[in-house]
């Protein structure tokens, strides 16, 4: 006797979709920060290299026998050597340049002359945690005075004539989050 066997197709019912969505939801929370703490992790290196190779370039460069060889430094000075790159994101026009770093949302490079043109100052603004203090860590072979703030405290000087480079200073100083300002000033 031959019998007719009948399968019957079943699929997934409307509480297991549920609960394999909550789930992979619940590691998508969990996991972006995470992805996006090693992304900016992963861009110091070069982002450091930048700013040293400009720190490098504009020292070599400045006027000799002058007591204020960086006078009239900008943020435009360094727009135009990083224009093309593909570390740092400018928008604007020449006089009015921005340009973003990537190492925070919406984090900015600002350059402008210190000392009364004896000096100059690269500040990065809005520095995610996942940065510091290894932004700090690349820039200290070439910056002779760097500060750090979180957002609403005091700048608090993690390196100058005075006072050797400590990383674990440096990081302690830094706060959670895109909130980070550091100044790197170099003559």
């Amino acid at each position: 006797m031959s019998a007719d066997i009948q399968t019957a197709q079943q699929g997934f019912s409307l509480i297991e979709v549920s609960i394999v969505t909550a789930i992979v939801l619940l590691m998508a929370i969990i996991g972006v920060p995470a992805i996006g703490g090693y992304v900016v992790e992963n861009k110091v290196p070069k982002v450091g290299e930048e700013l040293a190779r400009f720190i490098l370039q504009t020292k070599v460069n400045a006027p000799g026998g002058t007591a204020a060889p960086y006078s009239g430094i900008d943020t435009s000075n360094f727009a135009n050597m990083v224009r093309g790159s593909s570390v740092f994101s400018l928008t604007g026009t020449e006089s009015a340049a921005r340009v973003l770093h990537g190492l925070g949302t919406d984090g900015e490079v600002a350059v402008a002359e210190a000392a009364s043109g004896a000096a100059f100052s690269i500040t990065l603004s809005k520095v995610h945690h996942a940065a510091c203090p290894s932004i700090a860590s690349v820039m200290q072979r070439v910056a002779d005075i760097i500060t750090v703030a979180a957002e609403g405290q005091a700048a608090t000087t993690v390196k100058d004539a005075n006072t050797s480079y400590s990383a674990l200073a440096t990081e302690s100083r830094c706060g959670k989050g895109d909130i980070n300002t550091f100044v790197f000033t170099a003559s």
